[in-house]
C-alpha cells in the first residue's frame, strides 16, 4: 500500500506519468505532504521509498536527477528529511514535506496543499485538519493507504454514505474506496 501511494506522489512531484496512467495529472509543480503515524515510520517507510537512503539519495522512486535539494529535519528523529525539492517536467519546482501524526493536529495547520498522502490511518482530528489543507484546490489529490486496524472509526465511517453502504467502489462523487482482501 505504502509503495503504491509513494509511487503516485512521485509521479505528481515530477509530472512524469507512465503511458497507461488514467488518473489525475499535474502539468505544473505541486506542493505535497507525505504523512504517517510516527516520525520513525515516516523516515523508514515513506522517506526511504521516495528518496532512497540519505547516503544514496535518488535511489528511491524519485530519480536522483530530479532531486534539487534535501532539507533535513532539525531535532526529532535522526536522518529524517523535512522538505524535498523536486524538478517538475514543466521546469518548475515541486515540494514535498514529511509529517507525522504524532506531532498532532496543530502541525497540520495553515498551508495549502495539492497532493496529500496519508499512510496509515490518521486520528480523526489530524485527518480533518489535513483535508482542510486541500479544500481550496479544485484539483487536489488526497491519497490514503492503510489497513483499518481501528475498525469502523470516524475516518472509515467518513467514506460511508450516511455511515452505511458498500465497502468498495464509488461511494461519493469525490471518493473511491478499494478493499483488498
Amino acid at each position: 500500500k505504502s509503495l503504491v501511494g509513494c509511487y503516485e506522489v512521485a509521479c505528481h512531484l515530477t509530472g512524469t506519468y507512465p503511458h497507461w496512467w488514467r488518473g489525475r495529472r499535474y502539468t505544473r509543480p505541486v506542493r505535497a505532504w507525505v504523512c504517517g503515524d510516527y516520525g520513525k515510520t515516516v523516515r523508514d517507510t515513506l522517506q526511504l521509498k521516495l528518496l532512497g537512503s540519505l547516503q544514496e539519495v535518488g535511489t528511491g522512486l524519485i530519480p536522483g536527477e530530479k532531486i534539487q535539494r534535501v532539507v533535513r529535519a532539525t531535532g526529532g528523529v535522526a536522518e529524517s528529511v523535512d522538505t524535498l525539492y523536486v524538478t517538475h517536467i514543466s521546469g518548475g519546482t515541486s515540494t514535498v514535506t514529511f509529517k507525522s501524526y504524532e506531532a498532532g493536529r496543530l502541525a497540520f495547520q495553515g498551508d495549502v496543499i495539492d497532493v496529500l498522502l496519508l499512510d496509515e490511518e490518521p486520528p480523526a482530528d489530524v485527518y480533518t485538519e489535513a483535508l482542510t489543507r486541500t479544500a481550496t484546490k479544485a484539483d487536489a489529490a488526497v491519497i490514503m493507504t492503510f489497513t483499518p486496524l481501528r475498525g469502523f472509526s470516524d475516518v472509515i465511517m467518513s467514506f460511508m454514505p450516511d455511515g452505511v453502504g458498500s465497502l468498495t467502489g464509488d461511494i461519493s462523487p469525490s471518493r473511491y474506496l478499494t478493499v483488498v482482501s
